[in-house]
């Protein structure tokens, strides 16, 4: 009789009660479709993945450096690096039919930007076999293994396969590790974008042109900064076979340090490594310049036994003029009219490099890390660099600001009158006219006068 009268009174209050429970928050029983219950006081969440999460590695360049070495440049994951341990695996698949087995040996990683990664990291990869690949030059490639190795979904150590570099029959030319390199001097730079000044680029290009000499080259990245301007003043130097362009706009998809600044220059390192006696590492608002009487070539001799050495930074003011140059700017150029130098002292300034890249394991932005060899950071004044920060960008009259002193104190920091590289511009500018013409004489800036202090 209990049992029945307990069930006749569910049935009276059913409707009620379910109507209760509908309004009341602590008793809901709402889930979402994916969610799965287990007993009374459980309830199973389930996490539903869109889209996509960082890749496991994108690969940049991969380069033979010797008879069984070779560098693969890339960006991996830097959580992955941070909280796991990837592992690497070169496979060497040779297109010879007597050679149908592939040979394997670890990838030995290198994270080029020491830390500085951002979603992504730089990372060199060294695949060094236990012997000669493609020595009979038929052809083969390079398949790199990515294993994640130990992420944070450990159920599923993924591993991605690779085609990283193919060599087709007889395109090798093993002369290249063994003989003397095609440039004495060639230039690796930091990635440009941005709305830069053609103007300023036209300056630096010319001056440096004629700094490391015609037997020279420059290798420029284009991360958004080369727009229509910039382009028609880097032509008449890219025709004359100064310059080569790269245009690597697409890396903006990855999220690097400094718009993927570390893989740009060790793309460059061992793109070229084997065709220049010497990489120079600097940006396109810094000067190289050597003091005193000596010549680019004898500063470099008396350095040769080093595999790097850095230089000391002369930073200049982006907006102090002289007041001589009043109403006359227009027809200057930047390091012509800027000519006050930050005078602190105690202040330890970046530096900059050069370096024998067939010493170099990896590059670094102001001098690498990874290197057989020496390096000498105390060059004593030998061979400096003017730097003229924010100017690059600016697409106004640089001076905004024109004494008449020889040395100041502006905004707590002392600067004093430095006419060095002012001195040498009518050279660069004569150098200019020589090599190209006056073809760029119409780029245009616009001027901005301020008053006299």
């Amino acid at each position: 009789m209990k049992l029945l009268f307990l069930l006749v009174t569910l049935l009276c209050l059913g409707a009620p009660l379910l109507l209760f429970l509908q309004f009341y928050p602590s008793l809901s029983f709402t889930t979402t479709p994916s969610d799965q219950l287990f007993e009374s006081i459980t309830i199973k969440r389930i996490f539903n993945p869109y889209g996509s999460a960082t890749y496991n590695f994108i690969t940049m360049g991969a380069y033979r450096e010797g008879l069984n070495t070779f560098s693969i440049i890339g960006l991996a994951s830097k959580a992955l690096h941070d909280f796991s341990n990837p592992t690497y695996e070169c496979n060497w698949i040779s297109s010879s039919s007597s050679f149908r087995k592939p040979i394997s040996t670890v990838g030995y990683k290198i994270l080029a930007d020491v830390g500085f990664g951002r979603v992504y990291s730089a990372i060199v990869l060294n695949c060094t076999f236990s012997k000669p690949v493609n020595a009979d030059n038929n052809g083969g490639k390079l398949v790199l293994r990515a294993s994640t190795n130990g992420g944070g979904d450990a159920k599923f150590n993924l591993t991605d396969t690779i085609d990283v570099l193919d060599e087709y029959p007889n395109a090798v030319n093993f002369s290249t590790f063994t003989s003397s390199p095609k440039y004495d001097y060639f230039y690796c730079g930091s990635p440009i974008y941005g709305n830069l000044n053609p103007q300023r680029i036209r300056e630096w290009i010319a001056y440096h042109v004629k700094f490391l000499g015609p037997n020279s080259h420059f290798a420029i990245y284009d991360a958004g900064g080369v727009h229509e301007k910039v382009l028609e003043v880097l032509k008449p130097w890219m025709e004359l076979g100064y310059i080569t362009l790269h245009d690597i706009r697409d890396q903006e998809r990855f999220d690097g340090y400094y718009h993927n600044q570390f893989i740009v220059i060790n793309d460059c390192l061992h793109r070229y490594k084997f065709m220049a006696k010497w990489i120079f590492y600097f940006d396109v608002d810094e000067y190289v310049y050597i003091p005193g009487n000596k010549t680019l070539n004898s500063v470099m001799d008396s350095l040769s036994h080093y595999s790097q050495f850095t230089f000391d930074q002369m930073p200049m003011s982006s907006n102090i003029c002289s007041s001589h140059d009043y109403g006359k700017t227009y027809g200057k150029w930047g390091f012509e009219k800027l000519v006050y130098k930050n005078s602190n002292r105690g202040i330890r300034w970046d530096r900059k490099s050069a370096a024998q890249p067939r010493s170099l394991y990896a590059a670094g932005v102001h001098w690498a890390l990874y290197l057989a060899g020496e390096t000498l950071h105390q060059t004593n004044g030998t061979i400096v660099y003017y730097h003229y920060h924010g100017t690059i960008a600016d697409n106004t009259e640089s001076c905004k600001m024109y004494v008449n002193s020889t040395q100041l104190l502006y905004e707590k920091t002392p600067y004093v009158l430095d006419t060095t590289m002012r001195d040498i511009a009518a050279d660069i500018k004569k150098f200019e006219l020589q090599m190209i013409g006056s073809r760029l004489e119409k780029i245009q800036h616009s001027t901005l006068i301020s008053p006299i202090i």
